[in-house]
Order: C-alpha cells, then sequence, then structure tokens
C-alpha cells in the first residue's frame, strides 16, 4: 500500500513538473525573460546615484531679538518630544533704555532634490524647489557643499537650473522619451522628507498625461513624496526621462500616483533659461475651451476634437488673423489639436514673430488663418502687503472646498490688472483634486463674479454640496475653468 501512495506521489510530481515547463515554455521568448527574473536596479544605482544631489534653501526673515528666534519654541517642542535633556539657550539682556533694532536671519526654508546636468557644475531642479529662496545649498554623495546661483527658474513648466562652481562632476545622460514605453520600469533617487539618495521603482503608468499646464507628465507608480522635488526619474539603460514634480494625494504623501516632467520639454526649457535666464513663449490671445460629444455632433464636426474659441481678445494676433468666438481651431501649422489643452503647449512652443497658419472649423466648413505669434508676458509676482498681516482663515462651507483665500490689494489688483478677485493662501482636499493651488485668482465661482472674499464666501456658502461646483481662475496670463466636489 505504501509502495503505490510513493509510486503515485512520483508520478504526481513528475507531470505538475512537466505541466510547468510547458505552460512558460508556451510563452514568448520576452515575456519568459520577464517570468525568470525582476529587474535588479543596483548597477543603475551605483551608475547615476552620484549625479543626483541634495537642495536645501533658505530664505532672510526680519526678527525681533528681544521677542527671541520663531523657531525657538520649535526646537524646544523637538527635545521635549524625544525626552532629550534641553539646553540652555541664554538670551542677551536688552541693554536698559536702548531700543532692540530688528536683525535679518537666515531660517531654512525647504528641502528638495536635482541632477547634475553637466560636469562643470549646472543643476537641474523644480522651480518650486528654489522658489522665494535667498540662498541655495547643494550638497553631493561625497558630502562635499556649495552654494548655488539660480541661473533661472520657469514656473509654468516647474524646471529651474542652478549653478555651482565645480569642475569634473558626474552628469547624467539624457534619454529619449518618444522610447519610453508604458509598462516599462523606471527608477527614482532623491531625498524624501530629507532623507538623503533614497531609491525608490515602479513602473510607467501613462504618457501624455494631461493636467492643464504646457506639459504632458508622465505618470509612474514610483513613490515620491515631500522632497524628492526635482530628482531624475530614470529608465533600466540609466537614462534620465524625467523630473519628478508632483503627486496626487488627498493625504499630502504619496499615494501611488506620481507625476514627471519629460526630459525632452525640459531641456528645451533650460536652454531657453541657459541663454537668456528666462523662457519665451508665444500667444494668439483666445481663450478656449474643451469641445463636447454634443456640440461636435449639432455643428456636424463628427466627433469632439479641436479647441472651442470663447472669446478672442481684442488686438491679439488671433484677432488680426481673423479668428472668431464660435470657431473651433483643429490644426496649428498642420498639427492636429485633439482636445483644447493640446492649443497652448504647440503654440506656446512657437517662437513669437513666427506667421503661423490656423485651421478653424466655421459654420460647416475649415478655413485656414495666418497669424503672427505674440510673446506671452511674464509672470507677475503678488506683490505682498505691508505691516502685521493675519493669515487668512476659511469659513465651513471653503473648509469642504479645501480652500483658504485671501482679498487682493489695491497694489495687486493694479499689477495684476484685474478689478478684484482672490488669491488662493491654500488648496488641499477637493481644491487640491481639482487642480487649484496656492497662487491662483480666482475670479468667478459657479457663474458668480466674485471681487472679495466676502463675495466668495457668499456664493460657496449658497451652493449645493451634493453638486459639483465650477471655479474660473487665473494662473499666470492664462485663465481656466476647475470642477470641485465638496469632501464628504
Amino acid at each position: 500500500m505504501k509502495a503505490r501512495f510513493t509510486d503515485a506521489l512520483r508520478v504526481f510530481l513528475t507531470v505538475a513538473t512537466i505541466s510547468s515547463v510547458i505552460s512558460v515554455a508556451t510563452l514568448p521568448l520576452n515575456a519568459q525573460a520577464q517570468v525568470r527574473a525582476l529587474p535588479d536596479f543596483t548597477d543603475l544605482v551605483e551608475q547615476v546615484g552620484p549625479s543626483v544631489v541634495n537642495i536645501r534653501t533658505s530664505e532672510k526673515v526680519v526678527v525681533n531679538p528681544s521677542q527671541g528666534s520663531p523657531n525657538e519654541e520649535e526646537m524646544l517642542d523637538f527635545f521635549r518630544r524625544f525626552g532629550l535633556p534641553i539646553p540652555n539657550m541664554p538670551k542677551q539682556a536688552p541693554r536698559r533704555n536702548q531700543p532692540q533694532q530688528p536683525q535679518e536671519e537666515e531660517q531654512p526654508k525647504g528641502v528638495g532634490s536635482g541632477f547634475i546636468l553637466s560636469s562643470d557644475g549646472l543643476i537641474m531642479t523644480n522651480a518650486h524647489v528654489v522658489d522665494g529662496a535667498d540662498e541655495v545649498l547643494v550638497t553631493l554623495t561625497d558630502k562635499r557643499e556649495f552654494k548655488a546661483k539660480i541661473i533661472g527658474a520657469d514656473k509654468r513648466s516647474d524646471v529651474a537650473l542652478v549653478k555651482i562652481e565645480a569642475t569634473g562632476l558626474p552628469a547624467v545622460k539624457v534619454g529619449d522619451v518618444s522610447k519610453l514605453r508604458v509598462g516599462e520600469w523606471v527608477m527614482a533617487i532623491g531625498s524624501p522628507f530629507g532623507l538623503e539618495n533614497s531609491v525608490t521603482a515602479g513602473i510607467v503608468s501613462a504618457k501624455m498625461r494631461d493636467t492643464g499646464e504646457y506639459l504632458p507628465f508622465i505618470q509612474t507608480d514610483v513613490a515620491i513624496n515631500p522632497g524628492n522635488s526635482g530628482g531624475p526619474l530614470i529608465n533600466m539603460r540609466g537614462e534620465v526621462v524625467g523630473i519628478n514634480s508632483q503627486i496626487y494625494s488627498r493625504s499630502g504623501g504619496y499615494m501611488g500616483i506620481s507625476f514627471s516632467i519629460p526630459m525632452d520639454e525640459a531641456v528645451r526649457v533650460s536652454d531657453q533659461l541657459r541663454s537668456s535666464g528666462r523662457v519665451s513663449r508665444g500667444r494668439i490671445g483666445v481663450q478656449i475651451d474643451q469641445v463636447n460629444k454634443d456640440v461636435a455632433e449639432s455643428i456636424g464636426l463628427g466627433k469632439p476634437v479641436g479647441a472651442l474659441v470663447r472669446s478672442v481678445e481684442s488686438g491679439s494676433p488671433a484677432e488680426k488673423g481673423g479668428v472668431e468666438a464660435g470657431d473651433i481651431i483643429t490644426k496649428f501649422d498642420g498639427k492636429v489639436i485633439e482636445k483644447s489643452s493640446d492649443l497652448p503647449r504647440i503654440v506656446g512652443a512657437t517662437k513669437p514673430g513666427t506667421k503661423s497658419t490656423v485651421t478653424v472649423f466655421r459654420r460647416g466648413a475649415t478655413k485656414d488663418l495666418s497669424v503672427v505669434i505674440a510673446e506671452v508676458e511674464a509672470d507677475k509676482p503678488m506683490a505682498k502687503a505691508s505691516g502685521k498681516e493675519e493669515k487668512p482663515k476659511a469659513s465651513a462651507s471653503a473648509q469642504l472646498l479645501g480652500l483658504v483665500v485671501a482679498d487682493l490689494t489695491d497694489a495687486q489688483k493694479k499689477d495684476l490688472g484685474v478689478k478684484g478677485g482672490v488669491r488662493v493662501e491654500s488648496a488641499t482636499e477637493a481644491a487640491a483634486r481639482a487642480g487649484l493651488r496656492e497662487g491662483d485668482l480666482i475670479l468667478q465661482v459657479g457663474n458668480v463674479e466674485v471681487l472679495s472674499v466676502k463675495d466668495f464666501e457668499s456664493v460657496v456658502a449658497k451652493f449645493d454640496k451634493s453638486k459639483a461646483l465650477s471655479v474660473l481662475f487665473r494662473r499666470g496670463e492664462w485663465t481656466q475653468y476647475a470642477i470641485l466636489k465638496a469632501s464628504k
């Protein structure tokens, strides 16, 4: 009996082994390779790791000596939380009858990442990493530290270049983004939460991901967290194919979706920053919207493609070229406009002064128009209010949307050329999911013009929390809509 059981077991194991071999053998050769082994990133880390840098920024703040440093209480709290002995922090007693003059102090502002673009010390990172910094410190993997000079930063693409005085540095190799495939393994190196040279890996989830900006992003599932910004996205050949820039998150931390700026677009921006310190972009002066299915069918366009012209700016290249409100722009210089967001990207990449052909669909027929591209004005920074300024607070209704807004000063209105609106001070939850961010200017909420925080609060308080709310906002020179759904 025991012999029969042993023989039966031997036959079963033999058949199972043969079946396993057959099932793998029947796979295509490239699939068999994937079954046999997962990717090994160790060589890539050794190859690219030395080219990745840590970036720390600081800003100058005015401190009243009689009140102590603003960070003093945070330092004391740190020692208390970890049960460490609190060090003596003596304060110099002010001399009697002698007023204490405010002093400037350098205070930490943020931490990010970057990578060496050339051996002579040119480093690429995100614009938001160095935005507002008075000092930029770059630390290499060999622990050498340098003060960096900001060559240029472009907020629209979120690309910045900084320079350190060093030679013989290990520069990265730039990869061909057009050859990057969805499903391909990629790796990121950076300083999440200040943890230098952290390595994470994943796959490309999507390409040409539309976020409403000038650049179509690479979407991955590589773990990216605060501090990873500006670091490289690397393919399996050790080439940089993107700059890690954004994440989709409801918590502020990584939730499985991250976005990188395609390296080909970043190089175009960096070339202009290197030569002139700024980026020149084209514009034609139209406000556009997406073409939906119902509109496309009703006007005989067939399918929902192109960009619907909602308005034409007076005196703009579009008006001079004959573009009218209601036109649907289907091509620009022969390039097909599949969706409305394609148009500002293609026009923006066109050199100002260029004579271009705009193909429009108007009253059932197509027509070619000639326009001369103008230049987009540089972003105008918000003027800072003088004196003490209380931090704005959100009402209960605004909190459901994740928005904190503030009134514009007269100086800001004049500088921006607007009669009103509210500035976004903070965007979380529903607002962040809809794409709003700090610095955006809200002009309209639910088809109602907003001139002040009072107007904003009044409109938001009345809206149906179970429905979506449209918000018209301006970012730089461009105005667009966001759809907000209140958090439950």
